[in-house]
């Protein structure tokens, strides 16, 4: 009986409201956070399919062009990973073209098309300066006689991925500062039933850090609890949503989604106790007449 009251008397405001508060708050920051990570999956995806293509003379031996795939593969600015450097015959390239215009013999004759590289660039330098001097490089290696790329999708991708960047960054400033003020208000409403407990304590000379444990022990609880639920919730949303939409699986990053919901639940615990620590520093702070 005596540990029951106890436990009602240091820290004992109401938990349900308290946790449906900060799960509510860490859920609206939890789908930001996944929309971030899905924005950015999208943008490797683009980006992994902006190449440089590097045409070759007609004169070039296998052996020859097999050192050559070698030289570029090993460029500082082609990507890694599986096929940075991707060949294409001349024949391949026939085929492909006869599929989108028809049969172009009878027109211009012997087919007019070159073999080629097909080159991943890394993002880093995808920008219009560096793609220039890679245009250069390449154009002086000896068996190169093209180099062309999509100058104007680059730089609409490197543009609208810069405003988008910038918009979400503003955006998720801003849903941390609004999940912060929820949960401190929320807090603040449930440490006002408890100010009188903690004058009381004072009065018997209790010292702050006696005073303030008990609520921050229960608030990193009540954090860590809302964590946990977000975190369930926000995976059986996910799966749910990949599951009706199957695209979102190319975009679906499993590794910095679960460190997502690590950061949702260490978020949890840490706002629910500073904003505990402050309320109650609040009511310390106060005189027997400010607490009516």
């Amino acid at each position: 009986m005596e540990n029951s009251i106890r436990k009602k008397n240091l820290g004992g405001y109401p938990a349900i409201g308290v946790i449906v508060s900060i799960t509510l708050a860490l859920m609206a920051l939890g789908l930001f956070g996944n929309l971030f990570i899905y924005s950015s999956e999208f943008g490797k995806i683009v980006r992994d399919n902006l190449n440089v293509k590097v045409y070759l003379k007609s004169t070039l031996t296998e052996t020859q062009r097999g050192q050559l795939e070698r030289n570029l593969a090993g460029k500082d600015f082609v990507a890694e990973g599986d096929a940075p450097v991707k060949f294409i015959s001349k024949d391949e390239a026939e085929k492909d073209l006869i599929k989108e215009i028809g049969d172009y013999k009878q027109i211009l004759g012997d087919n007019p098309l070159k073999d080629a590289f097909i080159l991943k660039i890394k993002p880093d330098y995808q920008d219009t300066t560096q793609l220039k001097k890679i245009e250069a490089e390449l154009e002086s290696i000896s068996g190169i006689v093209d180099v062309t790329y999509e100058k104007h999708l680059f730089d609409a991708v490197n543009k609208n991925f810069i405003n988008v960047s910038i918009v979400l960054l503003v955006i998720a400033i801003l849903m941390i500062g609004i999940t912060f003020l929820l949960v401190n208000n929320t807090l603040r409403i449930a440490m006002f039933s408890q100010r009188f407990l903690i004058r009381s304590m004072q009065l018997v000379g209790a010292r702050r850090w006696f005073i303030q444990r008990p609520f921050l022990v229960r608030s990193a609880g009540y954090g860590f609890i809302s964590g946990i639920l977000t975190a369930g919730l926000m995976t059986l949303l996910s799966d749910y949503a990949q599951k009706r939409i199957t695209d979102l699986t190319l975009v679906h990053n499993a590794k910095q989604f679960y460190m997502l919901l690590l950061v949702l639940i260490g978020t949890g615990i840490m706002v629910a106790v500073v904003s505990t620590y402050f309320s109650v520093r609040k009511y310390l702070r106060m005189s027997l007449d400010e607490l009516y």
